[in-house]
């Protein structure tokens, strides 16, 4: 017969099935954002951030051309290809940025888009706009094909170039470049300011389609859509690292972790419980009284009750830890609005008699109480008091 769960165990197990479903509805929720409507440029996503509008037109115009699923440094050298790196998502390896370099020299183009993506070129210069990330108009500054195809474009402001690197300024909205060209090796790199131009809902704003297509140039063998860098893996394990999958992995281990804490804790090693002291605190009392009675020091019980006393009381009235007894009777009367003739030849009768060794221990006693009680009816000792209505 299987075990029986104990209150504490279905609580556990209950909990953690709960954040179980929780995680998957997260999971689910994000996968439906990254799929088909996800604001990324990617080829597969139909929202108004991607960029699958672009690769139908060029498939239906007749282009040759690929999602590229691969590192950066696995490009072929085949020369007269356009490779589109659309606003990567995360900084390149040193592998692929020494692949990309080879793939331009060889004589590949290279149309980057973003901030990010200036950090994969031979000449890394872009640099974050921090103004805003509204779609603005650039004109064209430069006299090239180009600019002749779309004198006026309009995209992102994300980020601009870096005036202090040699590049050709194509297109600038009067403050800074927005798009720029400039040849390395055999090949030719142009890089955006954003991807505006080729995503589903930025190719068709004015001159966006046009200037798409003139930088792709005059036939190209074949146009490669960059896919590796939103994620898309032509390896399983890949695929899986930069998807939602792995969510429900770590969602499958959590509960996972929850069923063996579950299990252990009916059946893990027992402890044995911690020993209670041997003595209750009345008879510690018992057994300290009986030190000091041995002992004969009634004068030290009266010395120890006093210090306490007196410093609760300076601390109350916020007055110095020397203050005179006199000084503390009148305080007393003045700020606590107590008045008892008795209190200031109590408090006499406590400073002389911690010094008197001899002292009686009816004497201690009594004075002592008379502490405790003047301690109550001040509330310097708001602990012993529920201890004592509790006695």
């Amino acid at each position: 017969m299987p075990p029986k769960l104990s209150r504490g165990d279905r609580r556990l197990l209950f909990v953690a099935g709960t954040l179980f479903l929780i995680m998957v509805s997260v999971a689910l929720f994000i996968s439906s954002g990254q799929g088909s409507k996800a604001e990324v440029p990617t080829t597969y996503s139909t929202g108004s951030g991607g960029a699958k509008a672009a690769y139908l037109l060029l498939q239906q115009s007749g282009y040759t051309q690929s999602r590229w699923e691969r590192p950066l440094d696995e490009l072929p050298n085949s020369a007269h290809q356009v490779l589109i790196l659309a606003d990567p998502e995360e900084a390149p390896t040193k592998q692929e940025r020494e692949g990309l370099t080879k793939f331009i020299s060889d004589g590949g183009r290279v149309i980057a888009t973003g901030m990010v993506a200036g950090i994969y070129l031979p000449r890394s210069a872009s640099t974050v706009d921090f103004e805003g990330v509204s779609w603005k108009e650039a004109r064209g500054v430069t006299p090239s094909a180009i600019t002749r195809a779309a004198p006026v474009i309009v995209l992102g402001s994300q980020a601009y170039w870096d005036s202090t690197i040699v590049a050709s300024p194509l297109y600038a909205d009067g403050e800074h470049t927005r798009v720029v060209k400039y040849n390395y090796g055999k090949g030719e790199v142009i890089w955006w300011a954003a991807a505006t131009p080729l995503t589903n809902g930025g190719i068709q704003e004015m001159g966006n389609l046009d200037f798409f297509l003139a930088c792709l140039g005059d036939a190209p063998s074949e146009v490669l859509w960059d896919e590796y860098v939103h994620g898309y893996r032509a390896s399983l394990g890949a695929s899986v690292t930069h998807s939602p999958v792995m969510w429900i992995f770590l969602q499958l281990a959590l509960l996972s972790l929850a069923i063996l804490a579950t299990f252990s804790r009916r059946n893990g090693p027992i402890f044995a419980l911690a020993k209670k002291p041997r003595l209750s605190p009345l008879e510690f009392v018992n057994t300290l009284g009986g030190l000091y009675e041995r002992a004969n020091a009634a004068a030290v019980a009266v010395d120890v009750s006093y210090q306490r006393f007196r410093y609760w009381l300076t601390r109350r009235l916020g007055m110095a830890s020397n203050a005179s007894v006199a000084d503390l009777r009148a305080a007393i009367a003045g700020r606590l609005n107590f008045a008892d003739e008795r209190l200031g030849p109590a408090l006499a009768e406590c400073e002389s008699a911690r010094y008197n060794p001899s002292l009686p221990p009816a004497e201690a006693l009594r004075l002592v109480q008379e502490l405790d009680d003047y301690a109550l009816k001040l509330r310097l000792f708001r602990v012993s008091r529920k201890e004592k209505e509790k006695v």
